[in-house]
């Protein structure tokens, strides 16, 4: 894929690998449009990008309202007259232990790394089908593929958005749509800096943009990294499920840590 004079949406684009793949992207020639809720970030990455002979247009909106991320892809099209591709990156949590935690609790951090993928995502499928395909990116995680000690409700909601983004792949391939789907593992950004969670084999996030970049020029439908950790993870699926479990049990604290509060969307998927 060619990034040059396409128009691409970048959710959760006020910090961590958003704010720099927006950058990369619109270094490359594209026509970059970032949302979020921090307005003073938004407008700070697109005076940045503009200065440097990009165009970018800014939008704070939050993830989790739907009708307000309708109204960012309807925003993009009236300004552009088409979305080439949108790139879903927003989400995270903090350590999570669920033996301190409520339904309700459990619910909310599910929300809030599910819902911010649907509402964007199927206002950008139907805005696609009209215009006759578009590119889907998505920031998965590793522990969509495997539950992850502390991280349940944020583990659950990435597996759910695997199986919603795959039955998607069938349903609107005839219509031109393309999906990317990347798995990153450890990331450091402002985010995950205090998160609560061991960090194995972490990366930068420069480093993972440039692995984010890689996945979406070829066009590749899943993209694990990095390297070390995509083949702990396949070794993980292939082992009897029982032994990853006792594995991964020894990671869980004696005692229940009571999970932050949960202060709304981020933009850093882990």
């Amino acid at each position: 894929m060619n990034f040059s004079g396409k128009v691409i949406l970048i959710v959760g684009a006020s910090s961590g690998m958003g704010l720099v793949l927006a950058k990369r992207l619109a270094s490359e020639g594209a026509l970059v449009c970032v949302t979020a809720r921090r307005q003073d970030k938004l407008e700070a990455l697109a005076t940045e990008i503009e200065s440097a002979g990009g165009r970018c247009l800014a939008i704070a909106a939050d993830a989790t309202d739907e009708v307000a991320a309708a109204s960012v892809v309807e925003a993009v099209v009236e300004r552009f007259g088409r979305l080439d591709m949108i790139y879903l990156n927003a989400g995270g949590a903090p350590a999570l232990d669920m033996r301190t935690m409520t339904a309700g609790q459990v619910n909310a951090y599910m929300r809030s790394n599910y819902d911010v993928v649907v509402n964007y995502l199927f206002p950008a499928l139907h805005q696609m089908v009209r215009q006759g395909g578009g590119h889907v990116g998505h920031t998965n995680s590793l522990a969509g593929l495997l539950g992850v000690p502390l991280q349940g409700p944020y583990c659950a909601a990435k597996a759910a958005a695997i199986l919603l983004i795959d039955t998607c792949r069938m349903e609107f391939r005839q219509a031109g749509i393309r999906f990317t789907t990347v798995y990153p593992g450890f990331v450091a950004t402002e985010i995950t800096a205090n998160d609560g969670m061991p960090a194995p084999l972490e990366i930068s996030t420069e480093k993972a943009v440039d692995h984010i970049i890689h996945a979406l020029r070829a066009e590749k439908s899943d993209y694990l990294f990095p390297f070390s950790m995509r083949w702990i993870i396949r070794l993980a699926r292939l082992l009897p499920k029982s032994l990853v479990l006792r594995i991964l049990e020894k990671t869980v604290p004696e005692r229940p840590q009571s999970p932050a509060p949960l202060s709304g969307t981020a933009t850093q998927a882990r």
